[in-house]
């Protein structure tokens, strides 16, 4: 129940005028105190989540990074090119090539002994020519330890092929190394090869 706010008559709910005095009654319209307005709820951001594939393609390629640096260092060997003569290095460029044809080294430790860089090139071939014979050997023992051992009729025959293919795979580094040596004497370089360059058996 209202009250006219004028006269003080007695008003039914939902009048705008009083009937006694015919003026305006005031609705109230204002919200309540204590209602509060609700925030909204921050949403939390999505985390990325590193699946197992991908931590093992992140490994496999540190790993082929370091491989490729370790092998980009291989070859970062000694290069004393600048001790040589030059005119030395144009008239003797064959002589050391052929030091990395095999038995043919000794072409260039016989024929051309006053070249300073045929012989430094005809010691690295020697150096190479020797630890393939060595290799040989070696490979050749191995062998037949591996065919008397796995090929008795016991059903080991792919594990004496796959044993002869690694045995095998020496001889591409052999072959590597004498590719680097030809392509540094046919720039006329005299550069180390990884591993051998640094024996000398030649004086």
């Amino acid at each position: 129940m209202a009250f006219c706010g004028k006269c003080g008559q007695k008003v039914e709910e939902g009048v705008k005028f009083c009937p006694a005095c015919g003026a305006p009654l005031q609705v109230n319209t204002a919200q309540p105190a204590n209602e509060t307005v609700q925030q909204p709820t921050p949403q939390p951001t999505p985390q990325t989540v590193q699946t197992e594939g991908q931590e093992t393609t992140a490994k496999a390629t540190a790993a082929a990074d370091t491989l490729g640096n370790k092998l980009g260092n291989l070859h970062n060997t000694t290069d004393s090119t600048a001790d040589f003569d030059k005119a030395d290095i144009e008239q003797n460029k064959v002589m050391a090539i052929l030091s990395y044809f095999g038995i043919l080294v000794f072409i260039p430790i016989f024929a051309a002994k006053g070249s300073k860089f045929a012989r430094y090139h005809a010691n690295q071939g020697l150096a190479l020519f020797i630890a393939m014979i060595g290799w040989w050997i070696v490979d050749y023992i191995l062998t037949m330890l591996l065919r008397s051992l796995l090929w008795r009729g016991l059903g080991l025959w792919e594990i004496y092929s796959l044993c002869g293919t690694v045995l095998n795979l020496v001889y591409i580094v052999f072959t590597v190394l004498a590719v680097i040596g030809i392509i540094n004497a046919l720039n006329g370089k005299a550069k180390e090869l990884p591993v051998i360059g640094k024996y000398k058996i030649l004086k």
